[in-house]
């Protein structure tokens, strides 16, 4: 099958953070029942603002670009709407005791959409090739040291230290099935050969339309109620709306102001408060290139400096919650009293800045990323306020990743999606996560992620992450603002399924109605 191109090849290739933020900013809950079979006639057609930056399983990219692949591929877990890990194409998993091997025994009679069968062997080339492949996602596979397929069934891992991650990872990007055959052709950027419930269809065109044919051979198809399942980039939130009021499409995540609109013309739209959060990353925690950040009273002042309250009314338009913590509210780490740590004290913000050493403040730079624009100001007036001094390095998209990691800078806007808490310590915190950029670590915090990543009981490693939690917070690694919402709109027909339990991108958050 040959898939029609809008004008640009669609290739393998790194993630952008411009890419990762758009994203993540318009991710969505997933993982639900779908709704009833008997009602597979219907097309559900939803809109994102980014076209897919792959299909190649190395590179796939999470947020809403998982729309599409995740249609495409099967993971070997499942998140559901509750954020619960579920079975997926793997059917059972294990731990040995001390948590260094994980055992998968995959479900019997799996194929792919050409009719091979999905073995142990497909998902041992797919994991193998997504450790050594430089991607957005090879660090989520960090400890896994061995990938072996004792039988056609069985998938074992062997870890170097027990991953408290690793399973919620296996339920997203990282858990996906290739093709052994054609995992490495030129077609799996476009076209891939996977053995999830639907496969694209001829009439797609890259970087517009993504057109999905449910299979009615999948393992799992009824589950996924609706027969065609069609993708559309649209950039502008107003041509959105506008594609949704004139029928072209019957799901789409919605700003604010545009949500009476469609109420008044009988769409129902939900709206989840916590989709991403946003926050100041204080991430030269030792002083290497801002040597007053090596302060903890100075990260402290920082995190004293923001009118949360006024941010969310003005730059959100109250679409969302203010957070002083980097983990989901609906995750087993957040703690409402962490909210109460920083109050917004200019004057005692000074003060503590004085105290560190620094009384007339300090200046410093940060990257200017297309998504964190909107927020530049208001940052740069906040930090003025108790004497630092914000310029803003302008940085093209294709260079956004490469500023953020390049240590240049000592801090950094961000705006990441929200998981669980396993996930968000990995990202945020160890000191190989994609936000921990230089690195840094603590005698008792690593402790503490030692003991949560080893912990069998979940009510224990609940308990661990939730410390973990409050050490960031209460030592200011990061400087977190707001968590943003994202409102649903759905036409007569369709139904959103999500809460907010889980932000993963899935054909799944969607059920059919009436």
């Amino acid at each position: 099958m040959r898939i029609r191109s809008s004008g640009r090849r669609l290739r393998p290739r790194a993630l952008t953070a411009v890419a990762a933020t758009a994203a993540l900013l318009a991710t969505a809950s997933c993982g639900g029942s779908g709704g009833d079979s008997s009602t597979g006639t219907k097309t559900l057609t939803l809109a994102i603002q980014g076209a897919p930056n792959s299909f190649d399983p190395a590179q796939l990219v999470e947020g809403t670009q998982a729309y599409a692949w995740s249609a495409v591929f099967d993971t070997l877990l499942v998140v559901d709407d509750k954020g619960e890990l579920q079975p997926n194409a793997a059917e059972s998993w294990s731990y040995s005791d001390d948590r260094k091997t994980l055992t998968l025994k995959l479900r019997d009679g799996m194929t792919f959409s050409t009719g091979d069968p999905v073995t142990s062997a497909a998902v041992k080339a797919t994991l193998e090739r997504t450790m050594s492949t430089p991607s957005p996602n090879q660090f989520k596979l960090s400890a896994v040291k061995s990938v072996e397929a004792p039988d056609e069934r069985t998938v074992v891992l062997g870890l170097k230290e027990p991953d408290g991650a690793l399973l919620h990872s296996l339920a997203m990007a990282v858990g996906v099935i290739g093709d052994p055959k054609t995992l490495d052709a030129e077609r799996t950027a476009l076209n891939p050969v996977g053995s999830g419930p639907y496969v694209l269809d001829e009439s797609t065109v890259n970087d517009s339309t993504y057109v999905l044919k449910k299979r009615d051979d999948h393992w799992n198809a009824d589950a996924y109620p609706f027969e065609t399942f069609k993708i559309r980039v649209i950039k502008d939130r107003t041509a959105t709306v506008n594609a949704l009021r004139s029928g072209e499409l019957n799901a789409a995540s919605v700003q604010v102001d545009h949500v009476d609109r469609l109420e008044s013309a009988g769409f129902e739209v939900e709206f989840i408060d916590a989709v991403a959060v946003g926050a100041l990353a204080l991430v030269d925690r030792d002083g290497e290139v801002v040597e007053p950040m090596s302060d903890v009273r100075v990260r402290r002042a920082i995190s004293m400096a923001f009118d949360r309250d006024k941010i969310l009314k003005q730059l959100l338009r109250g679409a969302g919650r203010t957070t002083q913590q980097m983990f989901s509210p609906k995750g087993t780490a957040h703690d409402p009293a962490l909210d109460k740590t920083y109050t917004y004290d200019p004057a005692a913000a000074k003060k503590l800045l004085a105290e560190a050493g620094h009384p007339d403040g300090f200046a410093v730079h940060m990257p200017s990323l297309f998504l964190t624009k909107p927020f530049e100001p208001t940052i740069s007036q906040s930090l003025a306020e108790i004497g630092i001094k914000v310029t803003w390095d302008p940085t093209p998209p294709q260079n956004s990743v490469s500023a953020v990691t390049s240590k240049k800078y000592g801090m950094f806007v961000l705006v990441d999606g929200l998981n669980a808490a396993p996930i968000e310590a990995k990202t945020f915190i160890n000191p190989d996560g994609t936000r921990n950029v230089f690195g840094s670590t603590d005698p008792e915090l690593t402790k503490l992620l030692n003991q949560a990543n080893a912990a069998q009981d979940p009510a224990k490693a609940a308990e661990l992450y939730k410390r973990i939690n409050a050490f960031t917070v209460e030592n200011a690694w990061f400087a977190p603002i707001f968590y943003s919402g994202r409102h649903w709109a759905t036409a007569d027909g369709v139904e959103f399924l999500g809460d907010g339990s889980n932000v993963f991108s899935s054909v799944r958050t969607f059920g059919a109605s009436g």
